[in-house]
C-alpha cells in the first residue's frame, strides 16, 4: 500500500476487536475469528489487533502475535491491518516487524508506558518503531494532555511514514489546538474516544473514529460515520443518543469497565464469553442486565 491507501484506511471506523477467552483462560481462537469475520462482514476495512480493548497489557508476547496473525489470516483482501505495538522500545521494534512479516500495513503505537515521559523521549520513542519499518504507516496514540502539538510534528519531520494520530485526550478543545499545531493537513486525524466524542472531534478535523462498540453493533458504527462524513451532524447525534448509556458505562469510574462492557454485551448474543484479564474485572449482576438490555434493541 501506499501512503494514501493508508490514510483513507484510517478516514474510518478504525475498529478494535476484543480477544475472547476460553475457559481454561487462553486466547479462544475459533471464537476470535468468528467475531472478526462478524466486523468484516459488517462491512468493517480497518482493524486495530492488539488495542486496548482487545486487553494488549494483559496479553503475553505470544499471545499479541498470535491475535495479530489470527486477524491477518482473517482479514486478508478484506481489511487493512494496523497491529497494536508498545512496551519497550525492543519490543515495539519487533512487534512492528512482526507486523509487517504478517501483511500489516500500518502499526499504532502505544503511548509509552513509563512514569517519566519527557517531550523529547516521547519523539525519540516513536521514532525508533517508525525507523525500523519505513513501509508501513505508523500511528501515535495519544493520551497524554501534556503533550504539545509541536513534538509530533518534530517526529513527522523525519518520519514521513507517521501518517496519522489516534488521538484520546477527552477535550475537544486540546485537541482543535493540538492538531493546528502539530499540522491538520499532515495527518489523519482519528478520534480515539470512539463515537461518544466523534462528532465534537469531527468538527475540528477529525476524519475517522475508533471504536470497540462495534465489536457489538456494527451497523450502528457505519450509521455515524456515514452521517459525519456527509455532513449530517443530526443523524450522527441519533446515533450518538442510542450509545450513550453503553459508551457510559464503559467510561465510568476511569473506564474501569470498558472491556467488560463490550464483551459482556457479546456474552448477551452469545458470541463470546464475557471473561476478561486482571486488572480488568467482571460487572456485578445489575449492570449485565443493564448492558444486555440496551444491546437487545440495537441492530447486528
Amino acid at each position: 500500500m501506499t501512503f494514501a491507501d493508508q490514510r483513507r484506511a484510517l478516514a474510518d471506523v478504525v475498529a478494535v476487536p476484543v480477544t475472547p477467552f476460553a475457559a481454561d483462560g487462553s486466547v479462544d481462537r475459533d471464537t476470535c475469528r468468528a467475531l472478526l469475520r462478524r466486523l468484516l462482514d459488517g462491512g468493517v476495512l480497518t482493524l486495530t489487533p492488539g488495542g486496548n480493548t482487545g486487553e494488549f497489557y494483559a496479553l503475553t508476547p505470544e499471545e499479541r502475535r498470535l491475535v495479530a496473525e489470527l486477524t491477518a489470516d482473517e482479514a486478508a483482501g478484506r481489511a487493512e491491518i494496523m497491529v497494536g505495538v508498545g512496551h519497550d522500545v525492543p519490543t515495539a521494534v519487533a512487534s512492528a516487524r512482526h507486523a509487517r512479516a504478517l501483511g500489516a500495513s500500518m502499526v499504532m503505537v502505544h503511548q509509552p508506558v513509563h512514569p517519566y515521559v519527557s517531550g523529547h523521549g516521547w519523539v525519540d520513542y516513536h521514532r525508533a518503531v517508525a525507523a525500523a519499518v519505513p513501509e508501513l504507516g505508523v500511528v501515535p496514540y495519544v493520551r497524554d494532555a501534556r503533550l504539545p502539538g509541536a513534538r509530533l510534528a518534530e517526529l513527522a519531520g523525519t518520519c514521513p511514514n507517521v501518517i496519522g494520530v489516534k488521538y484520546a485526550v477527552p477535550d475537544a478543545a486540546r485537541f482543535a489546538a493540538f492538531a493546528r499545531d502539530a499540522g491538520l493537513d499532515r495527518f489523519v486525524w482519528v478520534a480515539g474516544l470512539a463515537e461518544t466524542y466523534a462528532p465534537s472531534y469531527f468538527s475540528a478535523g477529525a476524519t475517522g473514529f475508533t471504536s470497540g462498540l462495534v465489536n457489538v453493533a456494527p451497523a450502528l458504527s457505519r450509521h455515524m460515520i456515514e452521517a459525519l462524513r456527509s455532513g449530517d451532524h443530526p443523524a450522527a447525534m441519533k446515533v450518538w443518543e442510542r450509545i450513550r448509556r453503553f459508551e457510559e458505562l464503559r467510561a465510568a469510574n476511569g473506564s474501569a469497565d470498558n472491556v467488560s462492557v463490550v464483551k459482556e454485551a457479546l456474552a448477551s448474543l452469545g458470541l463470546c464469553r464475557r471473561d476478561v484479564r486482571p486488572p480488568g474485572s467482571g460487572l456485578p449482576e445489575d449492570t449485565r442486565a443493564e448492558v444486555a438490555a440496551i444491546v437487545a434493541g440495537w441492530p447486528a
